[in-house]
């Protein structure tokens, strides 16, 4: 049938049973197919994870002003890695750290998901957090 019309006969799924062929222009087909595929992924959002650094004796306003910014990643639906550093005798004071973390995570409240609690890793206190909306939960989806 496929050489009657001229057209080709492409194999489309091998592994169903019966395998499915279908009788099509092989140029087109393969065009259109090329073209899909480029637009998919011109459509997609590459979600990137962003940090933020914060000192441990950071004030309350340089605070706000990187939770702000911290925000607007979120927003953007990306997640962010928080990392909490400490310098020569503030290693002494983790539990300081801890707190900051805990007022970082609070601030949010119900707007945020705690991917990765807080934990110490050499001389800095990460934790990773996303936005909590229906948009950002490719996890759970």
């Amino acid at each position: 049938m496929a050489a009657a019309q001229d057209l080709d006969l492409v194999e489309i799924s091998p592994d169903a049973k019966p395998p499915v062929a279908k009788i099509v222009d092989w140029g087109k087909f393969n065009y259109q197919r090329t073209k899909q595929l480029q637009k998919n992924k011109r459509n997609a959002k590459a979600l990137e994870v962003k940090q933020m650094r914060f000192g441990l004796k950071i004030s309350e306003h340089d605070l706000g002003v990187k939770l702000r910014k911290v925000e607007s990643f979120l927003d953007a639906g990306h997640k962010v890695k928080i990392a909490v550093f400490y310098r020569g005798r503030e290693l002494a004071h983790k539990d300081l750290g801890f707190k900051l973390a805990d007022k970082v995570i609070n601030d949010f409240g119900d707007a945020i998901v705690v991917e990765q609690q807080p934990q110490f890793a050499g001389r800095q206190l990460n934790f990773v957090i996303r936005s909590s909306n229906a948009k950002a939960k490719t996890k759970d989806a």
